[in-house]
């Protein structure tokens, strides 16, 4: 059986659209895996409020999981020097010195269909990209779905 997984950045999206393609996706859980989900710059999107935005809009459940979010040295140093590949190779090696995948449950993420939440808009440059790979490099059947 495989795992859907999808992910999701709220900038560049109103409420409608990103509650929306969460619906038309069917996510059942969404993981928050900012380092900072309560900023003033989350707007809808702030950690206090998706919970119930969430179940009442979607019937969908909320989770945050912090050890996917990168250490704020590491992605201070990513805001000040913008080189993505040095990010890119931290970021995976901060999810392995975790050892991220040890913490999860394959079964529990096949039974639900999951979606990744952070801020960018495009998950080209964004570490919720990374942890997707991440993954599905530990579990093979895993899809990918970006939300955009």
């Amino acid at each position: 059986m495989s795992i859907r997984l999808f992910t999701i950045g709220f900038t560049e999206k109103t409420a409608e659209q990103f509650f929306g393609l969460l619906r038309e996706a069917g996510v059942q859980v969404l993981v928050d895996t900012r380092l900072k989900p309560d900023t003033q710059l989350s707007g809808f999107a702030k950690r206090r409020d998706l919970p119930y935005l969430l179940r009442n809009l979607i019937n969908c459940d909320y989770i945050y999981m912090g050890q996917m979010s990168p250490t704020a040295a590491l992605l201070d140093q990513y805001r000040k020097d913008h080189l993505w590949d040095s990010y890119e190779i931290g970021f995976n090696q901060l999810l392995r010195e975790r050892d991220l995948i040890s913490h999860l449950e394959r079964d529990w993420w096949t039974a639900h269909r999951t979606c990744l939440l952070c801020s960018e808009h495009k998950p080209d440059e964004c570490h919720r990209r990374l942890v997707a790979e991440y993954i599905a490099q530990h579990w093979p059947e895993t899809e990918i779905h970006h939300l955009m």
